[in-house]
Order: structure tokens, then sequence, then C-alpha cells
């Protein structure tokens, strides 16, 4: 049953993903849609907290499973409570925003949408295979106790919710370019530390590194959805993005894990070079062409 609950609980999480960043992008500044997904990073961590607490104290897993349950329910009531403070928004909607209906056939022939999502496929591919594979490597490569690699992991997700916090503080002041492409180059720093013959502590800071790295991307590409597709089309492109974002989530990190099975661990820096390349080419062709048009 497990696993039958959870297609109604991805369906249900991936719409709310795609309508609250469309929202968010639309009607509020850069700064904003940072700290929405600091937010997002606490929840992450919040989880497995609550989980491990329950479990410390002699609780089964479902004690946790309904604690967070309850939490659900009780943020559906706040957001059905408050659905007129969402309207408010809608007089500072731009001219040119609509309502009509914008498929996802009419969203793929935009200009550039299909490189665009390139950018996402690849962004996960380096966040989701960081942070998966982080402790595995610490541990089996570079020779950390499982303790220590565990909290390599922990790190890189700290790394994220703070980058996101204090980005949140530059946002307005920097284009989502530039912090798009100021993400990327630490992503290749943090790799690059990585792949050197470094003691695991270093090693495993570089792993933060990359989290760091991260913290700006995928808020910033959300940001910009209006801007370079038209607000009148955000909602269709976003969409498209998240569901491309979770492929990459979804096919990646095993997709390295069988070539790691086939090599070496030694391939995880490489890979994830890689794959930041290929998003920084998918992203400075977006920002370069919408830009020109």
């Amino acid at each position: 049953m497990l696993f039958v609950l959870a297609v109604p609980l991805g369906l249900g999480a991936g719409s709310v993903d795609a309508a609250l960043n469309n929202f968010v992008a639309l009607h509020y500044a850069a700064r904003h849609m940072s700290w929405l997904h600091c937010f997002w990073g606490i929840g992450a961590t919040a989880g497995p907290m609550i989980l491990s607490f329950e479990l410390a104290r002699g609780a089964s897993w479902r004690g946790a499973y309904g604690l967070i349950s309850g939490i659900q329910f009780a943020l559906a009531l706040v957001l059905f409570l408050t659905l007129p403070l969402w309207r408010r928004a809608r007089p500072q909607q731009s001219a040119s925003e609509s309502e009509a209906f914008v498929s996802n056939r009419s969203a793929l022939k935009l200009p550039f949408v299909r490189t665009a999502l390139v950018g996402f496929v690849f962004f996960c591919a380096v966040e989701t295979t960081s942070g998966l594979w982080a402790s595995t490597y610490l541990h089996q490569a570079r020779g950390m106790s499982a303790a220590d690699a565990a909290m390599g992991a922990s790190m890189f997700y700290g790394a994220i919710t703070l980058g996101r916090l204090l980005t949140g503080f530059v946002a307005n002041r920097l284009s989502g370019a530039k912090l798009i492409r100021i993400g990327q180059c630490v992503c290749l720093a943090g790799a690059a530390v990585v792949a050197l013959p470094v003691p695991p502590a270093v090693a495993m800071l570089g792993i933060a590194v990359i989290g760091l790295g991260t913290s700006p991307i995928y808020p910033s590409m959300l940001h910009e959805t209006p801007r370079r597709f038209g607000a009148e089309n955000s909602q269709a492109v976003v969409g498209l993005q998240m569901a491309f974002a979770y492929i990459g989530s979804t096919l990646v990190p095993p997709l390295f894990g069988s070539l790691a099975s086939a090599t070496t661990l030694q391939l995880y820096p490489w890979f994830l070079a890689a794959c930041t390349l290929v998003m920084l080419a998918a992203s400075e062709t977006v920002a370069r062409r919408t830009n020109t048009r």
C-alpha cells in the first residue's frame, strides 16, 4: 500500500510544486523564490528528524507518518482558509498575462523552451546525484567511517538550505542569469576539489561546496520563466520544467550507480562536473537567446 499511495502523493506534490512556483515567479521578487526553496530545505530536513525522534523514543514508524500526515492536513486547512489572501495578487499581474489555457504542446513550441528543459534535467542530475551518492562515495572511495560519511551528506543539504537563505539577501541586486552562472561555477569548483587527491575531510567540504553552488540555480531558473517565456505561458512552462526536473532526479542517480558499478566510484566528481557543464551550456543558451529576443 505504501507504493500504491505514493502515486497520489506524488501527483499532489507535483501539482503543488508547479502551481506554487509559478505563483511566486509571477507575483513576488527573486528573494522570495529563494527563501521559498530555502524553507523547502528546512522541511526536507525536518521529516527525517521527526522519524528519528519517534524511533529513538521507541515508537513505531507509523507514529512519525501520522504526525507528518497531521501537519499536512493542518497545512491544507490553513491554505484553504487563506485563499482570499492569494487573490490579492491578481491586480498586480502584468497586462500581458492571460487567463487563456496554454497546453504543454503549445509551450514546447515556444523558442528555447526545450533547451531550458535540458537545463532542468541536468540541474537535478547534479543536485540529486550529489546528495544521494555523497555518503557512499565518502565511505567507499575515500575511506571515511559510515557515521562521518553520513554527516557529509547532511552537510550537502545544509549547504543548500544556507545558500538559499543567503541568496535571498542578494537576489534583488543580481540578475537571475548571474546567480545561475555563479552557482554553476561554484558547483564546478566543488567538483574539482572532490576530484583532487585531498584528505577525506576536504573532499567532504568539496561536496558541501557543490551543495552551496546548487542553492541559487533552481529558484533563479524558475523565477526567470515569466520574463523569458511570457507571463501568459509561465504556468505551462513551469509545469514542464518541474516534470523534467523530476525526470532528472529519478533517472540519473541510478544511471550513475550503474556506471560506478561497471567502473569505479572515483567517477563521482567527474560525472557531476560533466552534468554541470551540460546544464551551464543549456542555461547560457537560453539566457543569451531570450535576452536577444
